[in-house]
């Protein structure tokens, strides 16, 4: 029987993420960041579980050549880093979560060996020493968060020493003791700043040209991040939004620019794509851009929110809409301008009586 290879890709600090942060928010970060490690496997790897902040891929019965498996090392790191800083730079949740995601690091772990399966409702499942082994090696004296650690046995399969070097791997040997035994193994630290991250699309931020064609002002006996994950988490807007018979939208990501979710009107679908304005260091702003009203050819609005202590804020709400030929203009004349301004007025007042809830409670 031919060997087979393990491969554990495990999200360092994901404990004290989880239990210093929100949690909602943290589960979020870390499904995204699991989804983008197993979009990034390129050799076939089988997923046989998923374990909490870590992945445990195998291939049976066959291991990659050294240059295919250091590939799909850094093609992990690239994906695993493009995402964080995408996370970064459109981030607009003001949550512990969402701040210190950036902040997560990543370290994978190879071993190979021969191995055993279990048949678990129908599930193939590897099991064996080796099995053992590679989870152990999460638990090593390595120091830092951000490497690759690459078991003995693997390495003299794959021909690689503590002498191999590149740009981005350099490595060491290292050992550890587990259980009386003693496994070697050759590990390198991974430079962030040498891995060719992704583009991403640049994040929407709308500078005003023109006054509001709607502005709203309201206090609210709650605290501005209360408003904020209410006015952000589309789990919430059938509480106050009225007459929308679906609102569509991803409900394990975490609102950041870009976002996209759809209301749906009497059958119509409308989309919405999340977008910011430039607003004072102590407020936070959550705005959407649509183009699907009839009567506009867009149409923002944005909810801007002051503290005024920690139970207490001011929301100011705003509309801007552009219309672009004779007949839009027509339209917004006639009545769609009355109707847009009153929906809109509702749906704030709606907002301030449930946040002025005292038994209201986000979970």
């Amino acid at each position: 029987m031919s060997k087979s290879l393990l491969f554990i890709p495990d999200i360092s600090g994901f404990t004290n993420f989880v239990q210093t942060t929100e949690v909602e928010h943290s589960q979020h970060v870390i499904s995204e960041l699991l989804e983008v490690l197993i979009a990034a496997n390129t050799q076939q790897l089988k997923l046989a579980e998923i374990e909490g902040d870590a992945l445990f891929f195998f291939k049976e019965n066959e291991i990659p050549s050294q240059e295919k498996i250091l590939a799909q090392v850094e093609t992990m790191y690239t994906a695993f880093y493009s995402h964080l800083k995408m996370l970064e730079t459109n981030r607009i949740c003001p949550c512990n979560a969402c701040a210190t995601a950036p902040k997560l690091q990543l370290k994978i772990i190879l071993h190979c060996g021969d191995l055993q399966f279990l048949n678990v409702q129908g599930n193939r499942k590897p099991f064996g020493e080796s099995v053992i082994e590679a989870h152990r090696l999460l638990k090593n004296s390595i120091e830092g968060d951000n490497y690759i650690l690459i078991s003995e046995a693997l390495a003299k399969e794959i021909k690689l020493t503590e002498h191999y070097e590149s740009a981005l791997f350099q490595f060491d040997r290292g050992s550890d003791k587990y259980d009386g035994k003693i496994i070697n193994y050759l590990h390198a630290n991974i430079d962030v700043t040498l891995l060719k991250l992704r583009a991403f699309e640049p994040p929407i931020v709308y500078q005003p040209d023109m006054p509001p064609n709607f502005t709203k002002t309201v206090i609210i006996d709650r605290s501005a991040y209360e408003v904020y994950e209410m006015l952000s988490n589309y789990r919430y807007r059938h509480l106050w939004v009225e007459g929308v018979d679906e609102f569509v939208f991803e409900e394990d990501e975490v609102t950041r620019v870009g976002t996209e979710h759809t209301c749906v009107i009497n059958g119509k679908s409308f989309d919405f794509t999340t977008v910011v304005k430039p607003v004072a260091m102590d407020q936070l702003n959550y705005g959407e851009l649509t183009f699907d009203p009839p009567p506009v050819e867009r149409m923002y609005q944005f909810f801007t929110l002051k503290p005024l202590g920690d139970a207490k804020c001011e929301l100011h709400f705003e509309i801007y809409w552009k219309t672009k030929t004779p007949f839009q203009k027509m339209l917004m004349l006639i009545g769609a301008k009355k109707q847009i301004i009153a929906a809109s007025s509702h749906s704030v007042e709606n907002l301030v009586n449930l946040m002025n809830q005292e038994q209201l409670v986000l979970s």
